[in-house]
């Protein structure tokens, strides 16, 4: 594989339309609710995908240096794992990504609260510098909160609320709690891919000291754990739905849970830990969809 391929391979592209989803749908809402700027979009988008690939890279770095990415762990070989890429390599693509992150989240909350109190944009600079701290400190420092069976809260807070009502708020400069609860659906199916992640590499995980809420948990409580947080995601929006509905076509999104149904039957029968990749993939691509199809019947109010 060239250099390239390499680090299309790090990147972890399948990851990005899961990092894009909340962004997407507090932006759509946004929009329904007659506030929308397409340069707040773009930025939005760009930041969360810098976010996303430095994450995944820092990931590769700390999961190499710990020894958790070994011959024997389940998931897809990575390059540093095969030597493709040296950690030197790894380490300044990491400082790369924290840069472009900075830059693009920069020029996000200036444009987004430039109308706005200082304190507005001082509160989201320091909700950005925590975001890319948040990326890096999954697996990289002395004590890597991804290893301390932490993932789960933070994928739940910077995949949800973080990033939902913040784009919201950026578009709008006003804020909705509401917006809570379909923002925990997306925050909740993005905990449900790292759940099955981490219950794909459970044992290879506990071996290598990598300490994960589903190595805890042990693998039957970690299917009853996945199921627990799908149904909590339907549940939310169907109860924001409850509240805010105005016809038939504000339910529509409801569609796009039936293949939630079908993963946790899928991941509760599973036996061989390697299939569950194909279920991470399907729930990954269900929050893309929701976070479109959820927000479509709202621009016609």
């Amino acid at each position: 594989m060239t250099k390239a391929g390499s680090w299309i391979v790090s990147f972890r592209l399948r990851t990005l339309p899961l990092s894009v989803s909340p962004v997407i749908l507090g932006s759509f809402l946004a929009k329904a609710f007659g506030q929308f700027s397409f340069l707040i979009f773009v930025l939005c988008i760009l930041t969360t995908l810098f976010l996303q690939i430095l994450s995944n890279l820092a990931n590769d770095y700390g999961d190499m240096k710990s020894g958790a990415d070994n011959d024997t762990r389940i998931g897809p070989a990575r390059a540093l794992q095969k030597g493709e890429i040296s950690m030197l390599e790894m380490k300044r693509m990491i400082y790369i990504f924290a840069f472009f992150a900075s830059i693009s989240g920069l020029a996000l909350v200036y444009y987004g609260t430039r109308f706005l109190n200082f304190t507005i944009f001082l509160v989201f600079i320091i909700i950005g510098i925590s975001a890319i701290a948040a990326a890096v400190k999954y697996t990289v420092g002395n004590k890597p909160y991804g290893y301390r069976a932490m993932g789960d809260i933070f994928v739940l807070i910077f995949f949800g609320p973080v990033a939902t009502m913040g784009s919201f708020f950026l578009h709008s400069g006003f804020v909705r709690w509401d917006i809570m609860l379909p923002a925990l659906t997306t925050g909740l199916m993005s905990v449900a891919v790292l759940n099955l992640n981490n219950m794909r590499d459970m044992e290879n995980d506990n071996r290598s000291g990598k300490v994960t809420l589903a190595g805890i948990l042990g693998r039957k409580k970690s299917k009853v754990y996945h199921a627990l947080i799908l149904i909590f995601a339907i549940i939310s929006s169907l109860t924001y739905t409850y509240f805010n509905y105005s016809g038939i076509l504000h339910l529509i999104y409801i569609i796009v849970f039936i293949p939630l149904i079908f993963n946790i039957k899928a991941v509760i029968q599973n036996s061989i830990p390697s299939k569950l990749d194909i279920e991470l993939k399907k729930v990954a691509l269900t929050a893309l969809a929701y976070s479109v199809i959820f927000t479509v019947p709202y621009f016609f109010h």
